[in-house]
């Protein structure tokens, strides 16, 4: 069985309201992938993530994500999307209201599953793929910044995406905390799942190898190649 690309861009160009961020990007994500986007800020690696899970429109050019044409992706459809792909933040975003768990389940009752055990068994196998299998019950200001961002890529695996997209999942986090998160992350890979992550931590390409994306002067071009 032949392998789909996830992301297939093709001379893509994506804007900020009238600002064009990039052009010509050219991008194809196969399963099993690691992708770094790299660049200063307001390079356009943000932006790049949005136009991938749909947030922004594609100004030109063609996109495929998950088997959706990016160009025909607008707010009744978009959630069609994002059942496909897992999206994960810097700043988390949580439900600060709700526990870990029910922050989970809020999602899936957004992506239409039923009430049962099937649901509730599936948010506690998400908890425990992260290492939170015992703090289902606990409120977000009371797990650490780490065990936050657990919760936040437990949420993005609850549909059982082929895709994460991380937009500096690492950028609020200690050094010994990071390193439990890039770990998580490439097991993720090694899941046959492709990961593409937008980051400032230069280290985590040498100990976590895989593609490196470079944005840079309203381009994005791949700065080298490193097999993991």
């Amino acid at each position: 069985m032949n392998k789909q690309p996830l992301i297939q861009l093709q001379n893509a160009s994506v804007a900020q309201a009238e600002h064009l961020v990039l052009k010509e990007v050219n991008l194809e994500v196969m399963p099993g992938e690691l992708v770094y986007l790299i660049g200063k800020t307001g390079s356009g690696k943000s932006s790049l993530l949005r136009a991938i899970y749909g947030d922004l429109p594609l100004r030109g050019g063609s996109g495929m994500v998950c088997g959706h044409d990016l160009t025909k992706i607008n707010r009744k459809n978009v959630h069609q999307l994002r059942r496909d792909l897992g999206i994960v933040f810097q700043d988390f975003a949580l439900l600060q209201d709700r526990s870990a768990a029910s922050n989970l389940d809020f999602v899936l009752d957004a992506t239409g599953w039923k009430r049962g055990k099937t649901r509730e068994n599936r948010i506690q196998s998400c908890l425990e793929a992260v290492g939170l299998g015992t703090k289902g019950y606990k409120m977000p200001h009371a797990l650490s910044g780490g065990e936050q961002q657990r919760l936040a890529i437990a949420r993005a695996l609850l549909n059982e995406p082929h895709l994460i997209v991380a937009d500096e999942p690492t950028g609020n986090l200690d050094p010994e905390t990071t390193e439990g998160i890039l770990q998580l992350l490439h097991s993720l890979v090694q899941q046959d799942r492709a990961v593409v992550m937008a980051t400032h931590d230069h280290l985590a390409l040498k100990r976590y190898p895989g593609r490196v994306m470079e944005c840079v002067g309203g381009m994005m071009n791949e700065k080298l190649s490193i097999a993991g």
